[in-house]
């Protein structure tokens, strides 16, 4: 049969497509495009007398799925026999690759550790032994030079406090310098310029270890501040405060000065023997000169030759203190002796074994009615 010719309407401009077993569109089953040409094509297997294709039907039959070669039935599963076990590929994989492995790093005989001798054993316990040593030393340091510190500045707050709020209160006239204390009561305060602006501490009475936790403390048996004798003042030079930290840095003539409820009493450090030994140049100092109204600094001499700016003694010499430093035995009448002040603390630092004695002599006193403050309060070296 012949297929039509011509053009056809709502023919789609588009590129032909796949028909029937594959053949181009125009050939089987489509209209021609607009000038398109029929073309003879081959007949379809079962078509005019073709023979079919195996399984296939002829031209016009109804399409079959090819028939089955012949050969036994397959098997009808029981969905109630019991599931077969089949490996995991865990079993045969590492079963057959790392056999030779295992057995290889396995039975590897352990390495065995050396014995340690008697001696290094020793040697070792040793070393751990001052490790934990060290430690300790370090934790007890930190203790003493910092936390000890904190603890004291709170107690000598409370004590200050105490003291100005006492200075505060009206007192009898003729009781303004009275110097009957009970233990641990601040009596003084105590201010060294050359140690800086911001040096002053409060002096309790006593000198037991839990007074001078709270600040420099008074000799009970040395004399009042600015009376005949010699006022003894102890404190310490590391930790708890450390009031008396840098003594060893205080030079000849440098102010030491004791504040009390009526009166500002300026003292001043006497030559060190160095110094005495080349006063007549060393005492031209201004400062040895001091204030106008001011005694001026020299030596001292006679029962007092002992008495010089700075040594070192050891802890039982007590004499330090002595209303006559150094000399227990001397007959000067009480109101003659000299009006010195004396500082004692622990040389050198870190250590108790000596002790430092700086000796200062009065030379001026300043009374608080007059408003105006000392001027040695401002001296700078």
């Amino acid at each position: 049969m012949g297929e039509p010719s011509g053009p056809t309407p709502n023919a789609l401009p588009a590129e032909p497509f796949r028909g029937e077993r594959g053949r181009p569109a125009g050939e089987r089953g489509r209209p021609l495009f607009p000038g398109e040409q029929a073309r003879p094509i081959d007949p379809l297997p079962g078509e005019h007398g073709q023979p079919p294709l195996v399984g296939e039907p002829a031209h016009g039959a109804q399409f079959r799925h090819p028939a089955r070669p012949p050969g036994p039935p397959p098997p009808r599963v029981n969905p109630d026999a019991p599931t077969e076990y089949i490996p995991s590929l865990d079993d045969d994989y590492y079963d057959d690759e790392y056999d030779d492995y295992d057995d290889d790093y396995y039975d590897d005989e352990p390495v065995r550790r050396p014995k340690i001798s008697p001696g290094l054993l020793a040697v070792r316990s040793i070393g751990e032994l001052l490790i934990t040593a060290g430690m300790v030393v370090l934790l007890f340091v930190v203790y003493e030079v910092w936390i000890t510190d904190l603890i004291s500045a709170g107690k000598q707050n409370d004590v200050t406090s105490a003291l100005e709020e006492d200075w505060q209160q009206p007192a009898e006239p003729e009781r303004t310098e009275h110097f009957t204390f009970a233990d641990g009561e601040g009596i003084a305060k105590l201010y060294i310029p050359a140690l800086g602006s911001d040096y002053k501490f409060t002096i309790v009475e006593g000198t037991s270890e839990a007074n001078l936790e709270v600040g420099p403390g008074h000799y009970k048996q040395s004399a009042a501040p600015g009376a005949p004798g010699n006022f003894g003042v102890a404190g310490h030079r590391v930790g708890k405060g450390a009031p008396f930290n840098d003594l060893d840095l205080l030079q000849s003539c440098d102010a030491m000065i004791v504040e009390t409820r009526g009166n500002w009493y300026i003292y001043r450090m006497l030559p060190t023997v160095d110094d005495a030994k080349n006063w007549a140049q060393v005492g031209a100092d201004p400062l040895c000169a001091g204030a106008p109204g001011s005694a001026k600094v020299e030596p001292l001499t006679g029962e007092y030759a002992a008495t010089i700016g700075r040594r070192i003694v050891t802890p039982r010499d007590s004499a330090v203190v002595a209303p006559v430093p150094g000399n227990l035995a001397s007959k000067t009448p009480a109101e003659q002796r000299q009006k010195l002040i004396t500082l004692t603390t622990c040389h050198p630092k870190f250590s108790n074994r000596q002790r430092m004695i700086l000796h200062g002599v009065l030379v001026r006193v300043h009374p608080k009615s007059d408003p105006a403050l000392p001027p040695e309060l401002r001296e700078t070296r």
